[in-house]
């Protein structure tokens, strides 16, 4: 286990800067995960940290040694690719023991750490197959018991679920979590996927155009997000954003306005309001809306609902069943003030 210490640091190409000046603690033991959407920066972020990209600016430190100059191997981290990146040619233990053998290690030990690894990844039975007889999630499973074996200081995970079903991307997020308790390591995952990092992480770094907008454990995230970024990224459906109404908006936006701001302060021009704190009611009683569409998903439906002014639809997410489920049924609209959260004009939070 390691503790890894980011501070100001900065990747430029050119005269393009791709990561802006990033301050990060890591805590030993943690399971860290960069979410954030393509492009952001957090992939490149994490191949500073693995040696694979020289860092421009600033200083990268793990277990307190300054690292910026340490070769990968030197580093004490193990990466796990997006693209599993087996040998074809060698048998799932070869592969798993590739790196002990190219140290020096002894064939029998090879074997012992191999085979330890083996059964922590529930794919001992695997050990003489080759990579192309394998399934996607045993391959991944691979690929992690190849950093397993090298007994790193830190693990680096490259977006490696996303090559996987839906199905099965559940299934190793489950896994991985085991992993990551039974071996009480310091993990860093990258990923896109805002539902697992919501699921996984210890705590969560939102990245957005080379920086950080904020770090925290996920309900921490997704209850009291810093500005509107980071309230709009974490949550599915999204975050409904509704926008102070002119002086000449229509009287339902300007209802569903006073409802949602009241008693807030002057500088709130918009508000957030998650789906599931979207109260539905009878059409005479609460804010006039219009559903437009519905989605069924067994146990909950999400509404797409239309508010006469307002620009974007709002989404509902409510319990399944229903007349008022209907495209084109007219319904009302209410809340409790303490579910909706306020941002000012620079979209910060605004307490």
């Amino acid at each position: 286990m390691a503790q890894v210490t980011l501070s100001g640091i900065r990747k430029r190409y050119g005269s393009v800067d791709v990561i802006k000046g990033i301050d990060l603690q890591i805590h030993e033991g943690e399971f860290m995960v960069f979410v954030g959407p393509s492009g952001c920066g957090k992939s490149t972020t994490l191949r500073m940290i693995a040696g694979l990209e020289d860092i421009t600016a600033g200083d990268l430190l793990i277990d307190g040694v300054r690292a910026n100059q340490l070769r990968p191997v030197d580093r004490g981290a193990a990466m796990v690719f997006q693209s599993y990146a087996l040998y074809p040619h060698m048998t799932v233990a070869d592969n798993m023991g590739f790196a002990l053998r190219m140290a020096g290690v002894t064939a029998a030990e090879r074997s012992a750490q191999v085979g330890r690894a083996a059964e922590t990844l529930r794919i001992s039975h695997l050990l003489e197959r080759y990579p192309r007889e394998l399934s996607g999630g045993e391959r991944q499973r691979v690929a992690i018991g190849r950093a397993i074996v090298r007994k790193p200081k830190v693990f680096l995970f490259d977006e490696p679920l996303s090559n996987l079903d839906a199905a099965l991307r559940v299934n190793m997020r489950i896994e991985l979590c085991r992993l990551h308790a039974e071996l009480g390591a310091t993990m860093i995952y990258v990923t896109h996927d805002q539902v697992e990092a919501m699921t996984m992480g210890s705590r969560i770094a939102v990245f957005n155009a080379g920086g950080i907008e904020q770090v925290g454990a996920p309900l921490a995230l997704y209850d009291r997000p810093a500005n509107e970024f980071v309230a709009a990224f974490l949550g599915a459906p999204r975050i409904n954003l509704v926008s102070q109404p002119q002086a000449d908006g229509s009287a339902a936006h300007r209802a569903l306005w006073t409802l949602l701001a009241d008693g807030r302060p002057d500088r709130v021009v918009r508000v957030g309001w998650r789906p599931e704190h979207v109260r539905v009611v009878a059409a005479d009683t609460g804010i006039p809306a219009q559903v437009v569409l519905a989605e069924h998903l067994g146990d909950t439906s999400i509404l797409y609902l239309r508010v006469e002014g307002v620009t974007e639809l709002l989404h509902a997410k409510v319990a399944a069943g229903g007349p008022h489920l209907q495209p084109g049924v007219r319904i009302g609209l209410s809340a409790r003030g303490d579910t909706v959260i306020g941002f000012d004009q620079h979209g910060c939070q605004v307490s």
